[in-house]
This record gives C-alpha cells, structure tokens and sequence, in this order.
C-alpha cells in the first residue's frame, strides 16, 4: 500500500490529524511503539479540561469573557521575549489559537459529539497585575466524560478511517529514525516490537521482533514529549527554576521518552525552547501505581496553606492554583524537592480533586448521581482512599500531633512547632472580618464571589485551628513531571522549520513534540485547558494542510 502522510503517534494530536487526513480521501498509515490499548496516549488519562472563551457555560455562570481578555492573559502569562528567534513561531500559533478557542472550537467538538460539565473551572488564577500571569476568570470547561470523552470520537473517526480503507494502524512500531532523500523526509525506519498485552499505561517491552522501514510523501511527527525521561528533564532545567530535584514523580507513562525528538533534529529539524517545561507542585504518590514512579496531581482550592520543607509559608503569588511556576520555582530555591499543605477536613471536603481520568469516576462515567454525592459531607471517594492509603498524607486531631507525623514521614526534625503554629494564627486572626491585609484570605473571598468556585470549589473561609473544622490534614508535596512546552518549531501548517527558517521538506510534527505548536505556543507558562487543546488545534492543523496539499 502506498501511503500519502506516515503518522508517527496514536495520542490525540495524531488521531486528529489522522481522521482530518481521510476526510481528505489521504491514504495514512499511523504507527506507535505502545499496544493498541493505549490507542489516545496521554490525553485518555487527563482530567478532559479545555480552555474555552466566551463559553455558554461561561456566560450561564455570570461569567464576561472575551477574545481582548483572553489574548491579554495570553500575553500576560507565555512572556514571549525571544520573538524575533524561538518565539517567532510560537507567538503566531498563540494568536491563532486564542482565536479558534474563542471562535470555531467549541461548535467544532459539539459537532462531534463532546459535551462539557456545566461548572466552568478556575485555574491558573494568577496573584498579580491584570496584564501578569492567570486567567483573569474561569474558562476551564471539563469535558463530559474527561480524558476518554474527548478522545473517543477521533480515536471511532480513525477507525472508520480503518475500515474504509483509508488508515493503516500499526501499533508496536517503533520509530527511531527518519529516511532522508535529497534533503527531503520520504519516510521512517524503526523496530517492530514483540507484542505485548499490558494494560494501559504500564511500561512495556522493548525487545525487538524486527526492522522496518516505510515510505510517503511526508511525515507527521506527534510523538509528545519528554516528561516520562528525567534524566532529560533535568538536562534541560533551567537555572532560573532553581535546582533540578533528585527525587521527582512522574505524571506521564515511561512511554513519554522525547526519543525521537534528537532524529527530528538529525533530519534537519530545529529544537527551540528546550528550558520551558511545565511540571507540577501538587503531586502525591499513587498508592496503585500504573506506570513507575507514578504521580498524581492535586487540583487545590485556594484556602490550604503552603509550606516549605522547613515550615515557612509561601508568599504571593504562590498560593495553591494560582502561578505553578512561580511556585516551582520558589521551592526549587528552597533547597528540597518537596512541600507541605496545611488545611482542615472542612478544606479537603470541598477543594481536593485530582487530577485524571481514572481518579474522577464520577465525571469519566458520566454519573449524575454519583457527581451529586460531591455535595455530601465528606472528601470524594479517590481523595479518602489517598488519606487513607496515600503515604504523604498526615492527619491529626492538633497542631503538635500534626507536625510530629510531618516530622515523622521524612525522617528528620525539620519544621518546628512553635513557628508553624505562629504562622496559622496569624492568618487564622485575618479571617474574623469581611477584609483582610492577608493576600491569600482576600484571594479566598474573591474566589467565592465566582458561582462556580462559592458552589463546588471554596470552602467558606474559617479558622484552621478551630477543632470543629477538623481534624487537621498535611499532604506532602512532590514535583511531578508533566509537560514540555518547547519543541520543534513549526509554521502554521505544521511544517517543520530548519535553522535556517525555511521548512524542512517532507516533515511536520504536532502536539507536545512541536510545543503544542510552533515550537511554544505556551511561552513559559500555561492557563490550564490548553494541552488538549494545542493537541487538537496543531493536529488539525497539520491534518488540514497535508489533506490539502
């Protein structure tokens, strides 16, 4: 079979690109190194968040958006500062991108099938001016069925693509390299893989079955990125984060290895943004984990206080949901690679979710009813079973108690009592007014004046010592590797761009391998919803610009 565009990658930015390549009549032949179980890659274990503006979700809450706000949030949040060279690109995908998630995108993806949860999530709120970083309001819009939900209607498009004829999927292809004639990517080589049948997101076997090597006219390259290698992690950490952590979790499967990003680069490809990368702060220990060293994500409400490893509460802008980076950062110089929340079980109750697909049953199963039970006293089901069975979690009924097991779960005498408690009463005496100098209190009051935040999100604001709000609860923190927000750097079709700012022939990449478009479509930061969405806008794109050619 002679094929039109080899597909390297069945995640989400592949399927989209995929299924956009047969509605153009293309013949494809997509490959990937995993099972067929794995068949949406990352995007399958995500939370399912999109950044929507201008939303009907949006505007039922009350909620006033707009393209001139978003765009500014944008601005305020990526920093492009290196926009004459690595940012060039980047800076165009942005704008297009801000365009389609306030324009086409929602209708596009209702076409399809997807619907969103009605609450409408505020991420990245940011702490500081209103043209800094943040989302000025909430656009997190959850899709209805999370991860899976926004995956299955590409991953049926590409099997009808299958059975028409048009798609040849070949999982447990591994490609290593690309076929250079002339200057020109005329196709791929790699291993065969033996097959394996693991479940999803376990590491698989490596062992090779045979060599292959196939032939098109181009090469989409949607491979993600380097958030599963963190010897790679750590090699492109930049200085300004702090040191690199020696112990990290990992929020991504080992499949997550950037291993093809150096053969791009060997084709002539141009790597841009290598320091820009975006892990989490909030991370804790799967206690069942899927993949090694697995890491889940805590999605805070703003009322928890945060600490560092020596009990020394964290300053604005680094509250919990507020500029992930800037606390990245601020514990990175910290010298220890963890955290600490403080909070009470009236907090859990109402401001603990986590991240992924398979930790919110409720929303992934699309159950009214068990969504309803989040109303009822008490923490969501997968947030007791990590009290319960979590190793980084301390509960306590005081305050000596609580440090004591904080003290106890890393082995040393590190945070100390009188100063912690100093701490928590000086916030808890900012709660008895309606106002308040504490920045992180009149961030929580603010927060409660959004529907969605006052309804599901933010506890009403309490004294952290008051027993009738207990017990009390510390959670350990561990950075968990997420996301790469460089890549290599592609015009708005997708194309591959050389060093010498002309495309490289025959090659396009998407997704997380060309930082969600152009090689950094996020800058240095994110606004939370745009993973997913540079996957589908970068996929499409080059979908529709292969198909047309």
């Amino acid at each position: 079979m002679e094929y039109d565009v080899i597909t390297v990658g069945h995640g989400l930015a592949g399927l989209v690109a995929a299924s956009e390549l047969a509605d153009a009549g293309k013949k494809v032949l997509l490959l990937d190194q995993e099972p067929a179980s794995n068949i949406g890659g990352q995007a399958w274990w995500s939370f399912g968040g999109l950044f929507l503006v201008d939303s009907p979700e949006q505007r039922r809450m009350g909620i006033k958006d707009s393209h001139e706000l978003a765009w500014q949030d944008w601005l305020g949040t990526a920093g492009f500062d290196r926009m004459s060279d690595e940012d060039e690109w980047g800076y165009q995908w942005a704008k297009a991108y801000v365009e389609f998630a306030a324009g086409e995108k929602r209708d596009w993806l209702r076409s399809l099938g997807v619907r969103f949860f009605p609450v409408v999530g505020w991420a990245e709120r940011g702490g500081s001016l209103a043209d800094g970083h943040g989302n000025s309001v909430p656009r997190f819009h959850i899709v209805w069925g999370t991860g899976p939900g926004i995956v299955k209607p590409f991953a049926e498009k590409v099997r009808q693509g299958i059975t028409d004829g048009l798609i040849h999927y070949l999982p447990r292809h591994r490609v290593t390299d690309f076929v250079m004639e002339n200057g020109m990517v005329t196709g791929v080589r790699g291993e065969k893989l033996v097959p394996d049948d693991r479940e999803r997101g376990e590491k698989t076997s490596r062992e090779v079955e045979r060599l292959f090597e196939v032939h098109a006219g181009a090469v989409l390259m949607t491979s993600g990125g380097i958030g599963g290698n963190h010897e790679l992690v750590r090699k492109n950490w930049p200085e300004r984060l702090g040191r690199p952590p020696a112990r990290m979790l990992s929020g991504v499967p080992a499949y997550v290895d950037g291993h093809l990003l150096g053969a791009a680069e060997k084709a002539g490809g141009r790597l841009v943004n290598r320091d820009r990368m975006w892990h989490y702060t909030e991370g804790i220990k799967n206690y069942e984990p899927v993949w090694p060293n697995h890491g889940i994500r805590i999605l805070p409400g703003p009322s928890p206080l945060w600490f560092d490893a020596e009990g020394q509460r964290f300053g604005a802008p680094n509250f919990p949901g507020f500029d992930t980076l800037s606390t990245l950062g601020a514990i990175g110089k910290s010298g220890y690679d963890y955290s600490w929340f403080v909070l009470t079980k009236k907090m859990i109750e109402k401001e603990f979710a986590l991240s992924g697909s398979e930790q919110n049953p409720d929303l992934t199963g699309k159950s009214i009813r068990m969504i309803m039970s989040r109303v009822l006293p008490g923490a969501p089901e997968p947030v007791e079973k990590f009290m319960k069975w979590g190793e980084d979690f301390v509960v306590a009924r005081t305050l000596p108690e609580l440090v004591d097991g904080m003290n106890d779960l890393v082995g040393e005498e590190r945070i100390f009592l009188e100063e912690v408690e100093r701490q928590i009463r000086a916030r808890d005496r900012e709660i008895d007014n309606k106002f308040a100098k504490d920045l992180q209190v009149m961030a929580i009051r603010s927060a409660r004046a959004s529907m969605g935040d006052k309804l599901v999100r933010v506890a009403p604001p309490h004294r952290i010592l008051d027993p009738a709000a207990g017990p009390l609860i510390a959670v350990r923190l561990n950075i968990v590797s997420r996301k790469t927000l460089g890549g290599l750097q592609t015009n708005l079709s997708g194309q591959v761009m050389g060093a010498d700012g002309e495309p490289v022939p025959g090659l396009y990449a998407a997704g997380e391998a060309a930082g969600f478009g152009g090689g950094g479509v996020h800058g240095y930061r994110s606004l939370e919803g745009t993973f997913l969405g540079g996957c589908l806008f970068s996929g499409r794109q080059a979908g529709r610009a292969l198909g047309w050619k």
